[in-house]
């Protein structure tokens, strides 16, 4: 049996089609989504379609499940049209807005509420935009989604406001979504609209189903007898992928990064850092993003005059500690701790141990110790984390897989290059055709393992630079 998964991203749309016992890709496709930080999501719809005829179609399988890009703000008015280009995740213009809700409810109330203080990215800092500089399209607005609430919709043909469906891991991102209750908070929805709660209540919301139940037939695909299972946000979904399992953390190393574990128990974090989402199998998922990640290593290799492998040579050259250099890497301010303002330092230079080599393993162990200290912020708030994976752009460097281990002071694994989001999303399929109690066991091959003789003086030594660089900026 196959089942197909989607994942909808901010720049393209990918499908995989997967043998539902094994876990095995048999084929797949992609399309491109249009640049930019607000989109019409005509533009998602096209691409899906396009991924899909890419991967072979869909005419042989059984399930289909869609991922996607977290919080962007789908408006519909009374008809079922979208009311305006759909708000993404990185669109900031929202940033007051956040600001806003914070200083009116104060940041415990949101954080006990909702698992997450707002800011820019969350669904309900762009209502509270909406609202105040396009207020007749706030006024318009019969019901809300999120991109993947919206793909899944579409592909079930139904234009019928009581068909939105939506899951934990997706509405967990909004603002307005208790995972712990799992229940809406159109209180707070209501508050950053500006309007009555009785206005609050007639907007229709997805329903948020369990993790294996079924969201409808892909009649909108013309596909009337495929399974539709309830979707993911895109971080859940790769959790989902990759099997990543309470216990386990994962750090992807994109231009930014993600630092994200499966927990059994919610996070309210009332400093804003730790973002309390539900991952897409009853459980939560702690996460935390930074700034910078994989970018450290390409401006700084930049500036050395290497590629990828000769920098990692020179890292890897130097000894654990570089020589008593430490790299500060906010190279881009940085969220994680928030410090929008900040600006990258290199510290402990001397004439005896200016080197490449030098900067090179400081430029990776600041990279580490910055996504380290997330990890233990997790660990602090009560998530217990054994093991350590390691994906994304950065992870390709040979210098970021070594050195891990001995900065964060636990094994590394690192699984190979996949489309972890649209394997999850397929692998929540399955689950729904099977009825299991827990999703299909597919495993993660071609896993390598990377351990070193912890050195928590690297970590020790950048917390207390970098608390240094704050007490005197």
């Amino acid at each position: 049996m196959l089942v197909a998964g989607v994942d909808s991203s901010t720049q393209s749309c990918k499908v995989v089609v997967v043998d539902a016992d094994t876990g095995e890709v048999v084929r797949s496709g992609s399309a491109p989504h249009p640049a930019g930080t607000s989109c019409d999501p005509e533009a998602w719809w096209t691409a899906l379609l396009e991924a899909i005829d890419a991967a072979g179609g869909l005419a042989d399988v059984a399930g289909l499940g869609i991922g996607g890009q977290q919080h962007g703000l789908v408006a519909l008015d009374a008809d079922g049209q979208v009311i305006r280009d759909v708000l993404l995740w990185n669109d900031t213009r929202s940033a007051p807005s956040a600001a806003d809700l914070v200083s009116e409810l104060g940041a415990e109330t949101w954080a006990i509420g909702t698992g997450s203080v707002p800011v820019a990215s969350y669904t309900v800092t762009k209502l509270r935009w909406l609202a105040d500089h396009e207020p007749d399209n706030a006024k318009r607005i019969a019901a809300i989604c999120l991109p993947h609430d919206w793909l899944t919709w579409r592909a079930s043909g139904s234009s019928a406001f009581q068909d939105l469906i939506t899951d934990r891991s997706d509405a967990s991102g909004t603002g307005y979504f208790d995972a712990v209750t799992n229940r809406y908070r159109r209180d707070l929805l209501a508050h950053a609209l500006r309007i009555s709660p009785e206005r609050a209540e007639a907007i229709a919301l997805p329903r948020v189903l369990g993790p294996r139940d079924e969201a409808g037939r892909a009649a909108g695909l013309g596909l009337p007898e495929v399974v539709l299972g309830p979707g993911c946000g895109d971080n859940a979904g790769a959790a989902l992928g990759m099997g990543v399992a309470a216990g386990e953390t994962w750090l992807s190393l994109g231009t930014s990064g993600v630092v994200a574990a499966v927990s059994e128990i919610p996070s309210h974090d009332p400093s804003g850092v730790i973002s309390g989402f539900a991952d897409a199998t009853g459980r939560f998922l702690p996460l935390q993003c930074t700034l910078n990640a994989s970018r450290i290593i390409d401006q700084m290799g930049a500036l050395l005059g290497v590629g990828y492998d000769e920098f990692s040579a020179l890292a890897l050259a130097a000894p654990s500690g570089s020589h008593g250099a430490v790299f500060l890497p906010l190279l881009a301010g940085e969220r994680s701790p928030n410090l929008p303002d900040a600006t990258a330092s290199l510290l402990g230079l001397t004439s005896g141990n200016l080197s490449r080599e030098t900067v090179a393993r400081a430029a990776v162990e600041g990279m580490l110790c910055l996504l380290g200290a997330c990890v233990e912020r997790l660990v602090s708030g009560g998530t217990e984390i054994e093991r350590v994976l390691l994906i994304g752009g950065g992870a390709k460097s040979s210098a970021t897989r070594q050195i891990a281990s001995q900065v964060l002071g636990r094994p590394v694994d690192v699984p190979p290059e996949a489309e972890y989001v649209a394997l999850g999303a397929a692998r929540q399929a399955a689950w729904v055709l099977g009825g299991w109690e827990r999703p299909p066991s597919w495993p993660l091959e071609g896993v390598s393992r990377f351990t070193a003789e912890p050195d928590p003086l690297v970590q020790q030594r950048y917390n207390e630079e970098l608390a240094s660089w704050i007490a005197s900026h």
